[in-house]
This record gives C-alpha cells, structure tokens and sequence, in this order.
C-alpha cells in the first residue's frame, strides 16, 4: 500500500473513531490537523501531536509523558529478555517465533520515541 493510501486510512480511521477535522495543516508536512476526543491536536501523517501557539501567547511548556518512559523501558527489557532466549533456542519454530516478537517489540519502540520527539 503507498505511503498516502496508508495516511488516507489513518485518517479515516481517526474520523470513525470520533475526531474532527480542523482547518489547521502540520506545519512540518502540510496534512490536515486532527482533534481527536481527548482534546489533543494530531497529525496522522507524522503520527504527533501538535500544538498551535498564537500570535502574542508564551510557548507551552512540553513535558514528557511518565508513561512513554516506563513503557520504553519496559519494552527494552523485554527485548533484552527476548535476545537471551534467542541465543540459547536451537528448534527453528521457536527462533521464528522470537524473531516476529522481537520485530513487533522494535517498531513499538520506534513509535514510542516517535511520539516522544
């Protein structure tokens, strides 16, 4: 699936569960700006949060979530815990087995930081 396919389907997925459309664009990829039911501003595109500062107003002060510091390092244990395994398994089933959990347990990784940036 092209890239804009996927952003589409994100998109539309974001609409059915219950956000808005705002007339605002990502400032960093031109895509439309989401509100999503929690109040939160989001690019599907860039898959961030976005802030909108006015003319005049302080910048926000930006704070970390406590929760994406303990899940990535949950799931950097999880992953080290994983590696162990992967080292001593011999049966090729359970190796394949480890390796799609590995590769899931990366990309969430990635998303976390994504997120965190």
């Amino acid at each position: 699936m092209p890239k804009n396919s996927k952003n589409i389907k994100i998109m539309a997925d974001l609409l059915k569960q219950g956000a808005t459309l705002t007339e605002h664009a990502c400032p960093a990829c031109s895509s439309p700006i989401f509100k999503l039911r929690s109040g939160d501003l989001w690019c599907a595109s860039c898959k961030k949060r976005v802030i909108i500062v006015r003319a005049g107003e302080p910048e926000p002060e930006v704070t970390e979530a406590p929760v994406f510091s303990s899940l990535e390092s949950t799931i950097l244990g999880k992953i080290q815990e994983i590696e162990k395994q992967f080292v001593e398994e011999t049966d090729a089933e359970k190796l394949k087995t480890l390796g799609a959990t590995l590769l899931t347990l990366l990309e969430n990784l990635e998303k976390i930081r994504n997120m965190k940036k």
